[in-house]
């Protein structure tokens, strides 16, 4: 369909917690095309929620296959309609970054395992195991749609926030 902008912080959507979905209908695919378009259009990303494109519902997609990160452990092209983490085991502490934020990276420590339940595009009932690198993109993904950003994550301003170097 379309590659929508990106919402910057500190737009007041970002902050929102963002309604279920409750149809599965033109304008749910509509916005799943949007989101998939963007992610895939910006080249680097990994994920993008709605809330990023000014639509405060609970969709998120997901992609770490094409990343160095994630290439060897994933599920491919993920999107999740009213994500629910069920189970989040062990712990680490990784570097990211986000479209919506774009000058500056920060430490975050997130679960190295989580289980996922979700609604796909045609509004299935799925359950998934991720780990590593695309655990941490479906946590990252999944706080948007609780108006978190990876800021809010970050056990200090002063030394794990990094400005990010611009080419």
């Amino acid at each position: 369909m379309a590659v929508r902008e990106i919402l910057l912080y500190p737009h007041p959507i970002l902050k929102e917690i963002c309604a279920p979905v409750t149809r599965f209908d033109a304008a749910t695919d509509g916005l799943i095309q949007d989101l998939l378009d963007t992610m895939i259009a910006a080249g680097h990303s990994v994920g993008v929620a709605a809330p990023q494109i000014g639509i405060p519902w609970r969709v998120v997609v997901v992609d770490v296959s094409h990343s160095k990160l994630g290439r060897d452990a994933n599920h491919g092209q993920l999107v999740l309609v009213n994500p629910d983490i069920l189970e989040r085991e062990g712990h680490c502490i990784s570097r990211e970054g986000c479209m919506s934020v774009p000058d500056y990276t920060g430490n975050v420590a997130r679960a190295a395992s989580v289980v996922v339940a979700f609604c796909d595009r045609s509004g299935e009932r799925r359950v998934i195991r991720a780990n590593g690198f695309e655990a941490i993109a479906l946590q990252h993904e999944i706080d948007h749609l609780d108006g978190l950003l990876f800021l809010d994550r970050v056990s200090s301003l002063k030394t794990d926030l990094f400005r990010r170097k611009h080419r």
